[in-house]
């Protein structure tokens, strides 16, 4: 399990197709050294297992179903991707649940600077920004103004949602600290929902299903 906390971004430095999988390369120095062979990690928010470490790499094998739903079936050679150690127990949960499982690939169609009125002559380094990404239309149900969401394993807070686009409010340690600063209009992104919203929904759903009642007539019915 992780929190969406990223811990630092790592640099996609190789890829290379074996058979089913593509194995990639990550340079991630001061977070690779703590990696052991078969641990897990979030990388832009899915869950994978380190393969080949060293103090200043790691490798992990992409299965296609991971390659067809996630971001990182469109990375390349120098992507920057964001980076989560899972949490230990017992450790503050500084974000939200986030599992590693992407539930959709979103587009992110807008990532702007928040220019105040004021001072038109903003400072890049310190403004916040506005993210907007459309979510898969499965993933929609999930989507609550003022909820958790997990883009690219981060975790945000949704602060509008038109039933297709969420509408995020970024500070500049995040923007700064991720990838974020590093995508351009139209990228892929990952989208994890919350999954308490996810069980509340399907607790909600099955809520409405109405009870089988064993009858005599029922069991006759079909067979038993």
């Amino acid at each position: 399990m992780f929190t969406g906390i990223i811990e630092q971004t790592g640099t996609l430095v190789g890829l290379e197709n074996r058979g089913g999988v593509r194995r990639i390369t990550v340079e991630a120095p001061g977070l690779a050294c703590q990696l052991r062979e078969g641990d897990s990690l979030g990388v832009s928010g899915v869950c994978l297992t380190a393969l080949d470490v060293n103090p200043t790499l790691f490798h992990a094998d992409l299965a296609q179903e991971t390659l067809d739903c996630t971001s990182l079936g469109a990375l390349a050679p120098g992507a920057k991707v964001n980076l989560e150690l899972p949490t230990a127990a017992g450790s503050p949960l500084g974000g939200h649940i986030v599992q590693g499982h992407v539930d959709g690939c979103g587009t992110m169609t807008a990532l702007d600077p928040v220019i105040p009125e004021s001072n038109p002559a903003f400072d890049r380094e310190t403004t916040d920004w506005t993210l907007k990404v459309k979510v898969p239309e499965k993933v929609r149900p999930w989507m609550v103004h003022k909820g958790s969401v997990a883009v690219e394993g981060i975790s945000l807070t949704i602060a509008d949602f038109d039933g297709e686009t969420i509408t995020i409010a970024i500070l500049p340690l995040t923007y700064w600290r991720t990838n974020l600063h590093t995508l351009a209009t139209g990228a892929p992104v990952n989208v994890e929902a919350d999954v308490l919203v996810k069980l509340a929904l399907a607790q909600m759903q099955s809520e409405k299903k109405p009870h089988l009642e064993l009858t005599e007539a029922w069991l006759v019915a079909n067979g038993y």
